[in-house]
């Protein structure tokens, strides 16, 4: 649950999508402070969301939840009737948001590893990103457990994460990229404590889902 919830907040396709798009706005040095900026709101409203979320959820008495109704019933004792308004109307938007940016983060590194020019103006672009779109919905309409697919997802991204985290760490030290923008021993140091406890989580899940913990 742990490694699901960093793999939720923390997704690492969106880290190659900020970046995509961060690289399209800002061409020049003298941008970097915004850049900045816009990463720390983003991860600050990221975070926020996440522990209200979890502070929510932390007084249902729910064993089992199967499907979005179960969530509502099981909120609505607690936080009144019109708590299942607001419980779809947060679902709708994080679906939404992730049908969206999922697809469009897949096109953005297909392109850049396969060197496809224009960007997201690029025929292929359009088409890797319309198919797994399409794919998603065919999925999701198909009978599968919605809940067990959102776990699988999110446990997959958190298992993902110390793997791209790791890379990133390894590229923002590269002076033949980067030139005298690398990270500083702070920025190390930080990214580093935070690598090893997402190894860690990421094992401890495995472990745990292998019966061997």
């Amino acid at each position: 649950m742990i490694i699901g919830l960093i793999g939720t907040t923390v997704v690492p396709y969106n880290l190659f999508l900020h970046t995509s798009l961060s690289k399209e706005r800002w061409k020049n040095t003298s941008d970097l402070k915004y850049a900045k900026r816009d990463t720390i709101i983003s991860i600050i409203l990221g975070g926020l969301i996440s522990m209200c979320i979890v502070i929510s959820s932390s007084s249902l008495k729910i064993e089992e939840i199967n499907s979005a109704i179960d969530l509502a019933r099981g909120i609505e004792p607690v936080y009144g009737i019109n708590s299942k308004y607001i419980i779809g109307i947060g679902l709708f938007s994080a679906g939404i948001t992730s049908a969206i940016t999922a697809p469009l983060a897949a096109s953005y590194v297909a392109s850049g590893c396969l060197g496809w020019s224009g960007g997201a103006r690029n025929i292929k672009f359009k088409l890797v990103w319309l198919s797994i779109l399409i794919f998603g919905v065919i999925s999701s309409s198909s009978g599968f457990k919605s809940i067990e697919i959102i776990k699988f997802a999110q446990i997959s991204n958190g298992m993902l994460l110390p793997i791209v985290a790791g890379f990133l760490i390894w590229v923002a030290n590269k002076k033949t990229i980067l030139g005298g923008y690398t990270n500083n021993t702070f920025q190390n140091i930080s990214g580093l404590v935070i690598l090893l406890l997402t190894i860690f989580l990421g094992s401890r899940s495995v472990l745990i889902n292998l019966n061997l913990l």
